[in-house]
């Protein structure tokens, strides 16, 4: 390519001139392509070390002129024909005109200008597109990156580090390129060359670890082998981009969820050396994430700029240090002495932002008021004129009502008044009604249904006023509402446990789920209405389980409170498909909604099931496996000795998953376990954690003396039955998790509030970003897991479908979905994560389409076809795809796949004979067969057509005269059709003249490359005779057989000359079907073809004793006599006739009945990928070679 010239040294020992002129000289690196000797392997291992750009563009052009010492680089390429072309352009229209010129400065300022001018004029058309351009010397690694390991250009490089990859013993220092879907390693040590490929769905384990035999290293794990790194300048920057490139495939896995660069990311001020635009993209993912987490914001809050500052703290009467972080719609603060002090300040609630008075007390302050009459004072700050810029555009963008709805389903002009409490705050917005008929619920159910018991309650509803009052002192002090100030006496006071008139309203704000309820008023009103009265899978398991929730509390004993729940749980099937409905969802949402109104409570379980409890609540709870998972790692940790014991007994995976998916709601009593969920919303997970190891620890000793996993069940189950509140005001709730005591005392209880105490004295140390860094290791095996169990799944469900061992199945499943992910990050003519469907069976979930199911076609089908595989793909494609609709699965696939390598001949000649019929022949193929076909279809009466639909409405028809028929005949013809029917050669329709010239076509195409060619050509040639010369005596039968019929008067009469010339015609179109591809442009491999079919067509021309064929007329081109006759559609044969005739040929019955070893087309597909790599890179040496 032309570069803009640069000043160069001409480095004779690095370079070796091979073309010359008075003005320009072409040089090639030392070391590229073959010899070159030592000094050619000391150079390339130099360009590899020192990540040269020669590496990549191992030509160049210098500009030289006599007197000037200074050479001037005009031109790089990558191969000789790259760098041959600059070349001659350059002789042919640079080279007379500067000739001319006197001065020497002339000639440099003349060339480089013309340089200038092409590469301005090549990089015009990319201006118009909005994409940040990358530095050079990235562009160059991601140019390197590709030509090294043969990725296409939608493979975008993220970035590239120098390590050492430990092969062996042996460091091997070379270079790490980690694109988007490939971690690849590359290294070139004096002639010894590495590379290493590795998708990162096949990762298995990360890992950062330092050892004595590989310091500070990194651990790739795959399911076969693994790689270690190490040596490298910034392991912690290296290792989080790993992990963010693992997460994304992970995500792929599970949903299909490609991954999209961010448009909207601001371009940087200054260009970042060596940075590109999808590592900013990135870096401000991972920021964007800890930010949302942090405070518990919406996913699609970006965080925009975050700086060091104090806040003033009324409270305290104190300046608390720590960071101020500015985003689209919030205003954040974190101290940086943990649980110091927390704010969250929405800009919908702000009313005024101003730079207060300087002092040296109080530097550079910024003052915020809100609507609710709250003042904050941040000082300290570096930048303060810019940071008051921004929060003023944030401002001007906000709309003046605070109801600015962004979401599609909700439209705007739908208004509410805001409130400070969320519990103040209605569910049911003016002037609209959710569904006709149907109660609203506009508070918690527990105000509607809360039974005062005539017993002492005195001292509980005292202790209940106190807390109440405790609540409202901390309001008037710390503030309420979003805007409160959130310090370490706000844990003390829900560790104490919320008043019920209080919990919904703190649920709604601990959770962040205030805020999305607010910026989307009116949402859940259109979803009611929208989801209401249609029916799904999820609809059908919501109704199921609706009286299962909580049917022990008055408020789910009666309509009011089912609907409720109904409404809720489907409002949040229809907006998030991908979830719908997972058991354990109803369980929570009944909680939710004994303290919240209809919509917060919505708003609570989109907060836990998108939020806070990420992938929980989906088809394969793939989040709590995670946590489970996470929970043993700490069970080893903190309590080794018992987790050794556990896992023997295999315990902690069958207690776990229950008490992370309803957060201990179902093991716990209700009194006790809702405060468990009062301090989830406010610290998260790591609390369910802690509660989790603290009952373990206090059963220590008991389940270290089980001796089997159900005595240690009952001692857990028995445990957490006598957890109590002794606290509550409500009457008791009988538990659903009686004792199985079975005559014992009953064990003592146990106090929920000492519970929570002991777990935040012995495991309080637990830190959320601590969980977060073992769910990212989890996650990785889970997700692997998962898919290894659907391989197998579909491996033992195939079995018995097909003839291919265990291992063949395995290896084809691999292959058929890495196709199918291969089409989700590269592109494909359709989206894959459209074709993806989770609720399918594990063998419908993957599908490709027409153009990747060729691809694999081609590569393990056993009948080659040379340029004829396309059509017969195709075909084979439209014959498995029995819905229509476009993509086959794994189940289809195996299916044709199986008959053509384990069929016996019949079955093989069945599928060949299908293949040249609709549906499999499209009628743009053949629109006379389709003509054929219905002429047939309305003069020969047939049990069944191909797909046996005839034959269903054959019987139809025949029942139909029938006058009476009772209930018992209604159901034989159900279950009749209820049975698969078992196919037989004589429900194969009969095959017209033109559909069997294109099966001889196909089965030429076959024989093409075999070792039998002659003897198979001759074969066929027989059997194509033979077949004419049936079809002609069946013709001649049925045209006697309609004359006595007066409807077939008006057929027209046959042709004699075409009756004459039907083996003519058949035999050239066989010579037409090779002849074809034949033309200027032909290669010596198409023409040895031609050559070799041209001379057994004489041959098989002899043996059909055919009068009209001659060699002559087999080596013209057959097409002018083909245009000028008409195929006769009377003619027709059926199946029994062409499989009698093909075994009167004994290299054919040979040729079908041999066994073929797909195992061998199986490894050539995974090599393929290498084959083209290595084509790639030696390309440059033969043009070389040709060259010289």
């Amino acid at each position: 390519m032309w570069i803009n010239p640069e000043e160069v040294l001409l480095a004779g020992a690095l370079w070796v001139s091979e073309r010359a002129n008075p003005f320009f000289i072409l040089q090639r690196r030392r070391g590229h392509g073959r010899g070159g000797g030592l000094s050619g392997l000391l150079v390339g291992t130099l360009d590899v070390v020192l990540d040269s750009s020669a590496r990549v563009a191992p030509y160049r052009i210098l500009l030289q002129t006599a007197d000037s010492q200074i050479y001037w680089n005009v031109a790089c390429g990558s191969s000789r024909r790259e760098i041959t072309d600059h070349w001659e352009w350059l002789e042919s229209n640079l080279l007379q005109t500067i000739s001319i010129f006197d001065n020497d400065e002339d000639v440099t300022t003349f060339v480089k200008g013309k340089i200038s001018g092409i590469i301005a004029e090549e990089n015009r058309p990319k201006q118009g597109e909005d994409q940040e351009e990358d530095c050079g010397k990235f562009r160059e690694a991601e140019l390197k990156m590709r030509r090294l390991f043969g990725m296409p250009d939608e493979e975008k490089l993220v970035n590239y580090y120098s390590c050492s990859y430990w092969k062996g013993r042996v460091p091997r220092q070379g270079w790490l390129y980690l694109s988007v879907n490939h971690l690849c390693f590359y290294s070139f040590l004096l002639g010894k060359e590495v590379t290493l490929v590795v998708q990162w769905m096949e990762v298995t384990q990360l890992e950062k670890n330092a050892t004595l035999v590989f310091p500070e290293s990194v651990r790739v794990s795959t399911r076969h082998t693994e790689h270690f790194f190490s040596m490298f300048l910034n392991i912690n920057d290296t290792f989080k981009l790993m992990e963010q490139l693992a997460n994304i495939a992970m995500r792929q896995l599970l949903d299909n969820e490609a991954f999209a660069a961010d448009r909207s990311l601001p371009k940087p001020s200054k260009t970042l050396k060596n940075v590109s635009a999808l590592k900013r993209d990135f870096d401000a993912r991972a920021k964007n994430e800890r930010y949302r987490t942090m405070f518990r914001l919406t996913q699609d809050e970006r965080l925009d700029g975050h700086t060091d500052c104090t806040l003033w703290t009324p409270f305290a009467k104190m300046h608390v240090v720590g960071q101020l972080f500015i985003s689209n719609n919030y205003i954040c603060f974190n101290s940086r002495e943990e649980d110091l002090c927390q704010l969250i300040i929405p800009l919908r609630e702000v009313s005024i932002v101003e730079k207060a008075d300087s002092s040296s007390v109080l530097p550079c302050p910024v003052s915020i008021s809100t609507k609710n009459k709250m003042n904050f004072l941040f000082a300290n700050l570096k930048d303060r004129d810019f940071l008051v810029q921004r929060i003023s555009d944030f401002l001007q963008r906000t709309p003046d009502n605070s109801w600015g709805d962004t979401s599609p389903l909700s439209p705007i002009g739908h208004s509410a008044s805001s409130s400070a409490s969320s519990a103040e705050s209605e569910s049911v917005h003016r002037g609209r009604q959710y569904h006709l008929g149907l109660p609203t619920a506009s508070q918690g159910l527990l105000q509607l249904y809360h039974r005062n018991a005539p017993e002492d309650l005195g001292p509980k509803a005292m202790k209940e006023k106190m807390k109440e009052e405790a609540w409202n002192i901390h309001f008037s002090e710390f503030g309420r509402g979003v805007c409160m100030y959130r310090t370490s006496r706000t844990r003390e006071l829900i560790l104490n446990g919320i008043p019920e008139r209080l919990r919904g309203e703190l649920w709604l704000l601990f959770s962040g789920a205030q805020n999305e309820m607010a910026t989307h008023p009116g949402y859940y009103g259109d979803l009611v209405e929208q989801a209401m009265g249609m029916c799904s899978l999820a609809t059908e398991e919501i109704e199921r389980d609706l009286h299962r929730s909580m049917p022990e509390h008055r408020a789910f004993q009666n309509e009011t409170g089912i609907a409720a729940l109904r409404r809720v749980l489907t409002s949040y099937a229809h907006r998030n498909p991908g979830i719908g409905y997972c058991q354990a969802m109803n369980i929570v949402t009944s909680v939710l909604l004994l303290y919240c109104p209809e919509e917060e409570a919505f708003w609570l379980l989109v907060a836990l099931c998108e939020r806070m409890l990420p992938d929980y609540y989906n088809t394969r709870v793939v989040g709590a496996l995670v946590d489970q998972g996470v929970f043993e790692d700490l069970t080893r940790a903190f309590l080794p000795l018992l987790y050794e014991h556990m896992q023997e007994l295999g315990v902690i995976s069958t207690i776990s998953l229950s008490w992370f998916l309803t957060l201990f709601l179902s093991v716990m009593p209700f009194d006790s376990a809702v405060l468990l969920v009062d301090c989830f919303f406010y610290e998260g997970i790591k609390v369910i954690f802690q509660v989790a190891l603290a009952v373990l620890h206090d059963n220590m000793d008991a389940l270290l003396s089980c001796s089997d996993e159900g005595e240690a069940m009952t001692i857990l189950g028995r445990y957490l039955d006598n957890v109590v509140n002794k606290q509550t005001v409500a009457p008791p709730i009988p538990h659903l998790h009686a004792l199985l005591t079975s005559g014992d005392d009953p064990p003592p209880e146990i106090d929920i509030f000492d519970l929570i105490k002991s777990s935040y004295e012995k495991f309080g140390t637990l830190r959320s970003d601590v969980i977060e860094q073992m769910r990212f290791k989890q996650r990785l095996k889970v997700i692997q897991s998962l898919e290894d169990t659907a391989k197998r799944s579909v491996v033992r469900a195939m079995m018995t479908e097909s003839a291919f061992s265990i291992e063949e199945l395995e290896e084809l499943y691999c292959l058929f979905k890495s196709k199918h992910m291969t089409s989700c990050y590269w592109g494909s003519s359709s989206s894959a994560a459209e074709r993806h469907d989770p609720s399918l069976p594990y063998l419908e979930q993957y599908r490709i389409d027409p153009v990747q199911f060729t691809q694999l076609f081609t590569v393990l089908a056993p009948w080659v076809c040379g340029g004829h595989t396309t059509t017969l793909s195709a075909r084979l494609f439209r014959l498995l795809d029995q819905n229509q609709d476009g993509l086959v699965n794994f189940k289809e696939f195996i299916t044709g796949l199986s008959g053509m390598y384990h069929g016996d001949m019949t079955e093989k000649l069945k599928l060949l004979y299908k293949l040249h019929l609709p549906p499999a022949l499209c009628p743009e193929e053949a629109e006379s067969a389709l003509e054929a076909t219905h002429f047939f279809t309305q003069d020969v009466p047939r049990e069944s057509s191909f797909l046996s639909d005839l034959d269903i409405s054959g019987q139809q028809e025949v029942t139909s005269e029938e006058k009476v028929k009772d209930y018992r005949y209604y159901l034989r013809m159900w279950a009749k059709e209820k049975e698969p029917k078992s196919e037989t050669i004589k429900d194969l329709p009969r095959m017209n003249q033109e559909q069997f010239i294109d099966l001889c076509k196909t089965l030429y195409n076959m024989f093409s490359e075999e070792p039998l060619e002659q003897q198979l050509y001759h074969s066929i040639a027989t059997v194509a005779s033979l077949l004419l010369r049936i079809g002609e005596v069946g013709k001649k039968f049925n045209n006697g057989s309609k004359k006595s019929d007066s409807a077939a008067a008006q057929a027209p009469p046959p042709d004699p000359q075409r009756e004459e010339s039907d083996e003519s015609q058949v035999c050239q179109a066989l010579a037409d079907a090779q002849l074809e591809p034949a033309g200027p442009q032909t290669s010596e491999e198409e023409t040895k073809d031609d050559t070799s079919v041209s001379s057994n067509s004489v041959v098989s021309s002899g043996s059909l004793q055919c009068e009209d064929i001659t060699d002559d007329t087999v080596l013209i081109g057959g097409g002018e006599q083909r245009r000028g006759s008409v195929l006769d559609v009377d003619w027709s044969i059926t199946f029994e006739q062409v499989l009698a005739s093909l075994l009167t040929e004994p290299p054919l019955v040979d040729y079908f009945e041999r066994k073929r070893d797909i195992q061998i087309k199986m490894a050539a597909c995974k090599a393929q990928r290498a084959v083209e790599r290595q084509t790639s890179s030696t390309s440059d040496h033969e043009l070389s070679q040709h060259s010289i």
